[in-house]
């Protein structure tokens, strides 16, 4: 689910785990005016967990996150039932990409995840389920719309909680691709009819979100327990989910992002580059309207002018390499007939937002969402 700092407080404090749920949002700018998003003020940014915690500064952790390094990189480890390891970039960009290289947490129950999320609840994901061992799942929503569940898919992925790949985010106004060592696994068009008309499409300045969380422990609904895996023991823990590095190319440096208005369109973001916080959304001046390059514009606030990939290509097209079975190929996950698996309410998200239903590879699946236990707030 997705909440707010102060409805997220109050469920901890009312005796919820902190168990799911990474997806959250403190100020949202398309009901409201909020502070500028501070930026990346620089065209790429690396962290290399593997040279230990210094690597880290760039990242917060959720206040209940212990985060370990070693030779593998950080270690997002879960011994315990109330244990949900997370961290969040300090900074948001615009339009991009993320590769991040990491080995998924094993253990019926236990979900690794790779977020990517905006303060208006845009959101593109990456989740791991532990006790599947050939599977991952790519999701996406817009503005927090759960009124639909038929944007996930599922991608073969050889033993992603034994091995090391790297899974990255190539996201622009046109379209996003999931990519898996270098290989598209996924394209969504910003024209798709699952972002109703490219209104639900992410397009929003986003952060890096990275989890580790149990949904098979014994606070969790039923339905999330079954997608799962089923109930987490644990016998063989820590289930750890380590993560080498993050690379991370920003089509859109600036000291910092502004929505000039409520419509949550990229064409309304302001970039501030002179350290500027400018005005929040809302704000008379709307940014709205023809986008001009930054590069070119002499005010220190302007409009975005994203790099545009006009060619779309289908994910059945791309070669895979002999780690990666495509979606085409791979073998569809059971078909799961509960019908309170991952169910949302329409103001809230699930870490990774999966949803279930009857499966099929790289095919959208319907169902209900997943249930959020919360992971906790950020920054609480």
């Amino acid at each position: 689910m997705r909440f707010s700092r102060s409805s997220a407080a109050a469920v901890i404090a009312a005796g919820v785990p902190l168990a799911m749920a990474q997806t959250f949002t403190d100020c949202n700018p398309t009901e409201k005016t909020c502070p500028a998003d501070t930026g990346l003020n620089s065209a790429t940014f690396s962290a290399d967990f593997t040279k230990g915690s210094s690597a880290n500064s760039s990242f917060t952790a959720a206040a209940y996150s212990t985060i370990n390094y070693g030779s593998q990189g950080a270690e997002f480890s879960i011994a315990k039932e109330g244990q949900a390891p997370t961290v969040q970039t300090d900074f948001y960009f615009l339009f991009g990409r993320v590769d991040v290289k990491l080995r998924a947490a094993p253990g019926t129950g236990i979900v690794s995840s790779i977020v990517l999320e905006s303060d208006d609840l845009d959101e593109i994901d990456w989740e791991f389920v532990g006790g599947d061992t050939s599977h991952v799942q790519t999701n996406f929503f817009g503005k927090g719309n759960t009124t639909a569940y038929d944007r996930v898919q599922y991608i073969g992925v050889s033993s992603p909680q034994d091995t090391f790949h790297t899974y990255s985010l190539d996201w622009n106004a046109d379209r996003i691709q999931w990519i898996v060592d270098g290989n598209v696994v996924r394209t969504l068009a910003a024209t798709d009819p699952l972002t109703v008309g490219g209104k639900n499409y992410p397009q929003t300045p986003m952060r890096l979100k990275l989890g580790n969380w149990c949904g098979g422990c014994s606070t969790s609904p039923p339905g999330t327990v079954e997608w799962a895996g089923g109930k987490t023991t644990f016998d063989n823990a820590p289930y750890i989910m380590y993560v080498a590095d993050v690379e991370i190319t920003n089509q859109n440096p600036a000291t910092s992002y502004v929505y000039g208005d409520m419509s949550g369109t990229w064409q309304s973001i302001k970039i501030n580059k002179d350290g500027s916080s400018g005005s929040g959304s809302g704000s008379s001046s709307s940014a709205s309207g023809s986008a001009s390059a930054p590069s070119s514009a002499s005010s220190s606030s302007v409009s975005v002018a994203p790099l545009i990939n006009t060619a779309v290509v289908a994910s059945t097209t791309n070669s895979v390499s002999t780690t990666v079975s495509t979606s085409g190929t791979a073998t569809a996950p059971p078909t799961l007939t509960t019908s309170a698996s991952h169910s949302k309410t329409s103001s809230a998200s699930a870490t990774g937002a999966t949803n279930t239903g009857a499966a099929s590879v790289n095919t959208a699946l319907t169902g209900a969402s997943l249930i959020s236990i919360l992971l906790g707030a950020f920054m609480l």
